[in-house]
């Protein structure tokens, strides 16, 4: 049944042959090497190169006889019309009074992502490479075991997106993959009418519950899907206008509507599974006071990072109950999972969502520690993790994950 099914893996940046990495225009000249770091330093003020800090302001090139010839960047060319017109006022000034000739050159518009990038990005203009400093696990491939577990994952959260109102809304699902057990779920909850009437009751479940649970959904007709050429599934657009990350103002939309209890533009799908393992952990693992809480957070933020196994306080499980929908029954039966330690946030668990996160969501997954995101469905318009933008390949950031796209097969 799962034989079309694919998993695939969304690098940082997008692939392109080394040969064929996009390019973009700058304005150069020629100068003097007596005055590179008085221009260096004016340039940097004046005309800085904020989205690519990859390019060298300086070319260095040695000439017959021996010599040194230097060209610099000065800015950045305008894309519309006469590129050398365009040149901004005090760039102008500054080639005036060094008496510059600038010529338009090429440079590479993102920064190398491997050695053989990085050399032929150097034949047009020479730029940095910085090899990766942190490394994923499962990047490389799935077992068949692992790839299974990721398949059924994704089916219990494609289940959870219908809607009992016909609209379909984003799931998040974030699982501790060591164990194979859901910590947290929930839907889009920007506004009310979206709850899903026939949810699932939370629980921290195993693999072979969501085995049952998510085939007896699909052979009783709950879902039936087939994908367009772009990814989407086969139906009418407006059943999307539900899911928070493809439409972020479909709440206002719908505000007027005296039917809803609420409306929160804020709560898409992921930002409430965040809200509801947080709130687990604060029931399943009390704390003694505010000084021990304050301690335990500086350690683990000291010593996390994205390959790390999550590290655990060590403490003595009790049943709880929590009243409402939610319920967590800690020595139920089937598989219970041995509850004497507490993660730091989500560090080392996956998240898996049916529609690829916006760039709120991706961020609020940075800040959790997610270890890795699967999705099923690309966000063309407001996509953070691959469509749009790649928040995984932002080198700024203190903590990276790795994105997968699960295509689903036409048997869900």
């Amino acid at each position: 049944m799962e034989e079309t099914w694919q998993i695939v893996h969304i690098p940082d940046n997008p692939p392109f042959p080394p040969d064929q990495q996009p390019t973009v225009d700058a304005i150069a000249s020629l100068i003097d090497p007596l005055f590179a770091n008085t221009l260096v330093r004016r340039l940097n003020q004046i005309a800085p190169l904020e989205n690519l800090r990859h390019v060298k302001r300086v070319h260095k090139k040695f000439v017959q006889g021996g010599k040194t010839q230097l060209s610099v960047i000065l800015c950045l060319a305008s894309q519309n019309g006469n590129q050398l017109d365009s040149i901004q006022n005090d760039v102008q000034e500054l080639m005036n009074s060094y008496q510059l000739s600038p010529f338009i050159t090429k440079v590479c518009k993102y920064a190398a992502s491997s050695k053989e990038e990085w050399e032929e990005q150097c034949k047009l203009w020479p730029t940095s490479y910085h090899p990766p400093t942190y490394n994923i696990e499962g990047i490389t491939g799935f077992s068949q075991e692992d790839s299974q577990s990721v398949f059924s994952f994704m089916k219990y959260a494609i289940q959870l997106a219908k809607s009992g109102d016909n609209l379909e809304v984003n799931a998040a699902v974030i699982v501790d993959p060591s164990v194979k057990q859901v910590i947290a779920k929930a839907c889009d909850q920007t506004c009310s009418c979206y709850n899903p009437k026939n949810e699932i009751t939370l629980e921290t479940s195993c693999i072979e519950k969501l085995e049952t649970s998510v085939c007896h959904g699909i052979s009783g007709g709950a879902l039936s899907r087939k994908e367009h050429s772009n990814g989407f599934p086969a139906k009418s657009e407006q059943l999307y206008t539900g899911v928070s990350c493809l439409c972020p103002w479909g709440w206002a939309e719908q505000e007027s509507d005296m039917s809803l209890r609420y409306c929160h533009p804020l709560r898409h799908a992921s930002i409430v599974a965040i809200e509801s393992s947080a709130a687990r952990d604060r029931l399943l693992f009390p704390s003694s006071g505010k000084t021990q809480d304050k301690s335990f957070e500086m350690d683990h933020m000291q010593s996390c990072s994205a390959a790390s196994p999550a590290k655990r306080q060590k403490t003595n499980p009790t049943n709880i109950q929590v009243n409402g929908e939610d319920n967590l029954d800690l020595n139920g039966e089937g598989c219970t999972r041995s509850l004497s330690a507490r993660p730091y946030l989500c560090t080392g668990f996956d998240m898996y969502l049916v529609w690829e996160p916006c760039i709120m969501c991706a961020m609020a997954l940075v800040h959790q520690r997610i270890r890795r995101i699967f999705y099923a469905y690309p966000n063309p318009k407001a996509g953070a993790l691959g469509s749009v933008h790649r928040l995984q390949g932002q080198r700024s950031l203190n903590h990276h994950y790795a994105v997968f796209r699960v295509f689903v097969g036409t048997d869900i």
